[in-house]
């Protein structure tokens, strides 16, 4: 497919087409409720009726009053007849109308809601990297709003189709019925139709330019905002620290930049209204001095005068309505440009992938890795060599920001590197299958993110019918959690967070980190990666937990991320990180032996792991003699 790009759009960004983006709705109602189709179909014919069946009527009431009073004959009952076979008929046709009109529009939206729950799959499905992208996430945007409404977007193009459907039939009948009588009346009013059109279509144009291709950011801003001030988990700091009154006026910011970019379109509407208002009068007054003239010069009758006044508006209406529909049709065919645009992002190519290795050692080997953030001028990870070998545990340690957690996120493959290489078992780790990869891992971040489903379900991380509660129960309790489980009385049944039960409950920071914790032990994988997850604890009580997790997950490998040294006695190897580098390598014996980064680190931190309950010695008589004599 050939793919327009617009003058300063998002390299990703298709035009499709009002053609296209037609064949790709009604393929979408033939996916989800093919049964739509038909009720488009006769919702179509039934609205067309209703717009014109009266104008006949009209034309055969007043020849037959003017029959009879010519004839001198009073009686109605033929017209009678008439009015009541059409008033039946009437009302066949407006009960089928309101039937497929109500259907019509269920059906359209849970068409939509199909639509969406395809955008939440791409959303969850893509690459991690790529979707942190600030062009990517203004995309996300775009779409969310392309599927938010029922006369926008998606939803909006189903009732255009509808809409142009309607007007279609109206047009062929009535202008057959009139065309004969004067064909430059239709090409006086389509002239008129088309100057209604192209300053419709001027407005849609200038309106998207300068408007709605500008909010895609305003909307991300807004949606923060509101998220943030309505979010539990800021709730505190922003009470303690005052920051109400400075969250409002950054809030007023964006909504005024919002309000200034919705004002303009607004007056850009008005007078695109108050144009095509004057051109509609003018429209009328054509159609009543043509048939004025052609009654008074005695070609028709007043039944006909009646019936192709009303025809030629119809007529009038029904073109004017198909160019309206279309430029319609073209605005919201953009918004399902910028749906389809972000659903048909490129997905990692996996077609030559091979399969993991089958085994249970897996050695890690980066190669000369260095990473750059997009956007970013510095190397966050530097020329990185280091090998994590089977079953054996790595330390890596450093102040915040030396690059621990970016060398995590490119060990998960959540990023890719910049330069060099990671070889799993001497194999390109890009080679894998990103699902198959991430199988191997079992990891656990500092931010820990609780979902709105029962504990049990936020350990195993699956459906209900596929989660092992007594297994839950167990790690939880292993992660330290037992006394919070004893307390609740459901147990692992318990609702978290009052998102959507009201019975739900938060866990502190801690207890979430446990939670997590937990959760590493459910999945069960070869590889355990614990990026800082115990940042909410005390230092003596993370040595602790590390300690103890440390001897349940057993021969597996592990990942141990700290800016604190809790993890690093009984680790196999020790990597201390600064400014992107890796500055020292080595067991913690070998380490200290050195003198150098990691044991001025070692040595100032130490003072915080004494027990005072159990002698001042707990941590560091796990560390042997040398480490107390570092305090």
């Amino acid at each position: 497919m050939k793919k327009k790009k617009k003058e300063n759009e998002n390299k990703f960004h298709t035009e499709y087409g009002i053609p296209k983006n037609v064949v790709y709705i009604l393929g979408k109602i033939r996916q989800y409720y093919p049964s739509l189709l038909f009720l488009i179909g006769i919702g179509v014919i039934a609205q067309s009726l209703m717009n014109y069946l009266w104008k006949f009527v009209s034309k055969f009431v007043l020849d037959i009053l003017e029959l009879q009073s010519a004839s001198g004959n009073a009686d109605i009952t033929p017209l009678l007849r008439l009015l009541a076979a059409v008033s039946a008929v009437t009302l066949i046709i407006t009960a089928l109308n309101v039937y497929t009109n109500n259907k019509m529009w269920a059906k359209m939206i849970a068409v939509r809601m199909r639509i969406i729950t395809e955008r939440i799959v791409k959303v969850m499905s893509m690459n991690y990297q790529t979707l942190e992208q600030p062009d990517i996430l203004d995309m996300n945007e775009k779409a969310l709003n392309a599927t938010g409404g029922n006369n926008n977007g998606i939803e909006g193009m189903m009732h255009s189709i509808h809409e142009i459907g309607i007007n279609v039939v109206t047009l062929i009948v009535t202008m057959t019925t009139i065309v004969a009588l004067d064909w430059r009346l239709i090409a006086a009013l389509a002239v008129i139709a088309v100057l209604q059109f192209m300053f419709f279509r001027h407005t849609v144009k200038k309106d998207r330019k300068e408007v709605w291709d500008k909010l895609g950011g305003v909307w991300r801003k807004i949606n923060y905002m509101e998220q943030t001030a309505g979010s539990f988990d800021y709730a505190k700091d922003i009470r303690l620290f005052g920051m109400k009154n400075w969250l409002l006026s950054k809030q007023r910011d964006i909504i005024n930049d919002k309000q200034s970019k919705i004002f303009h379109s607004k007056n850009l509407w008005m007078m695109s209204t108050t144009v095509v208002s004057l051109l509609s009068i003018v429209m009328t007054a054509i159609v009543y001095y043509v048939f004025i003239d052609t009654f008074l010069k005695g070609s028709i009758s007043i039944g006909d005068f009646t019936l192709y006044t009303g025809l030629a508006l119809s007529f009038a209406d029904a073109l004017g309505g198909i160019f309206m529909a279309i430029g319609t049709l073209k605005e919201r065919s953009m918004q399902t440009d910028d749906f389809r645009s972000f659903i048909d992002l490129p997905e990692d190519d996996e077609t030559d992938c091979v399969p993991l290795p089958k085994t249970d050692k897996y050695i890690f080997e980066f190669k000369n890795v260095s990473f750059k953030y997009k956007g970013q001028e510095d190397f966050a990870l530097k020329n990185l060599n280091l090998t994590l070998e089977a079953g054996k545990r790595l330390a890596v340690v450093g102040l915040n920001g030396a690059g621990k957690t970016t060398f995590i996120k490119l060990l998960l493959r959540l990023y890719d590197v910049t330069e060099g290489e990671i070889l799993l078992n001497g194999i390109n780790i890009n080679k894998f299958r990103r699902s198959e990869y991430f199988a191997l891992f079992s990891p656990v971040f500092q931010n820990v993110e609780i979902f709105a489903f029962p504990m049990s379900e936020n350990v195993s991380m699956k459906r209900p019918e596929e989660t092992d509660k007594a297994l839950c129960e167990k790690y939880l309790e292993q992660g330290g959690l037992k006394e919070k489980l004893l307390s609740l009385k459901d147990g692992v049944d318990t609702q978290l967070l009052k998102v959507i039960y009201d019975d739900g409950i938060d866990l502190s920071g801690g207890e979430k980190q446990k939670l997590a914790l937990a959760r590493a032990l459910y999945k069960n994988a070869p590889i355990i990666v614990l990026d800082e997850p115990t940042a909410a604890l005390d230092a003596l009580a993370e040595y602790n937990l590390y300690k103890s997790f440390d001897e349940i997950i057993g021969n597996k490998s592990a990942v141990y991320i700290s800016h604190r040294l809790s993890s690093t006695r009984f680790c196999d190897s020790i990597a201390m990180f600064r400014s992107g580098e890796m500055i020292e390598q080595g067991t913690h014996e070998e380490l200290l032996q050195k003198g150098g980064a990691y044991a001025e680190m070692f040595e100032i931190q130490s003072q915080y792991y004494k027990d005072e309950n159990n002698g001042g010695t707990d941590y560091e008589n796990s560390f042997g003699e040398e480490a107390a004599l570092n305090v």
